[in-house]
């Protein structure tokens, strides 16, 4: 299994009056992350929306365990947790060091993105994300 992991550090913005981030934006950093994660792959998301793919999230879960502060910097983690044929379920973690502040799992599905149905994922999309995941389905 790979594990990817993005640097994120925590601006002013992020954080609510206490100077702790708010926990919406914690979903914002893991989406980056997967972003980032199908760039490494060399899957651009605007180029695979003008082939007719793009992801679409299912069901999102989270445990929030620690609190991440301002100026804090956070790794973000990202790794397979199982595969579909049209959908993918990422792990996901925050950390401060090694201190895990947040664990999630988002299941996301491959849509077509004009008519916002699930589709199969293309072969050799899901061959790369295969080779990398914990489990296939």
């Amino acid at each position: 299994m790979k594990t990817f992991s993005v640097p994120v550090r925590v601006y002013y913005e992020d954080t609510d009056a206490a100077g702790i981030v708010y926990y919406a934006n914690y979903f914002r950093f893991i989406e980056r992350a997967r972003t980032e994660f199908l760039r490494d792959l060399g899957h651009d998301q605007h180029a695979m929306m003008q082939e007719g793919i793009a992801f679409a999230v299912r069901s999102a879960s989270a445990e929030f365990l620690k609190p991440a502060k301002l100026d804090d910097l956070l790794a973000v983690e990202t790794s397979i947790a199982s595969l579909g044929r049209a959908q993918v379920t990422f792990a996901q973690r925050i950390l401060r060091d090694q201190e895990l502040l947040l664990d999630a799992k988002i299941r996301v599905v491959c849509i077509d993105p004009l008519r916002g149905k699930a589709i199969p994922m293309p072969r050799h999309l899901h061959e790369q994300l295969s080779a990398l995941s914990e489990s296939s389905r």
